[in-house]
């Protein structure tokens, strides 16, 4: 009696690790086949933002080199304010000198 009651046992055993292997064997399948799934669906999505991504780092840098150049632009206006003011002084003293002359032509 106890030999049926042993196979019994022993188809229990191993139908459970039979199921076990099986689940085991697939389960990778299934994780990947998921994982190809979402790949698959947030890729065209991913695709468009890193576009669009390059595309204002391409402006921003447009930008960032205009804002440079102005402000180069600028200091070398600062730098060059004591040549304005040597050019004023010298139209200040060619205004003077036609108006002696003009005085001069007159009186």
């Amino acid at each position: 009696m106890e030999e049926p009651e042993m196979q019994l046992k022993g188809k229990k055993v191993t139908d459970k690790f039979t199921e076990s292997v099986y689940v085991l064997a697939n389960e990778p399948s299934v994780a990947l086949y998921r994982l190809q799934e979402h790949v698959r669906r947030s890729l065209p999505e991913l695709a468009q933002h890193k576009a669009d991504m390059q595309r204002w780092e391409e402006q921003s840098q447009g930008a960032i080199y205009t804002v440079e150049y102005a402000c180069s632009a600028v200091k070398n206006l600062v730098d060059s304010s004591l040549y304005f003011r040597s050019v004023e002084g010298l139209l200040k003293q060619a205004i003077s000198i036609r108006d002696h002359m003009n005085a001069t032509a007159q009186g």
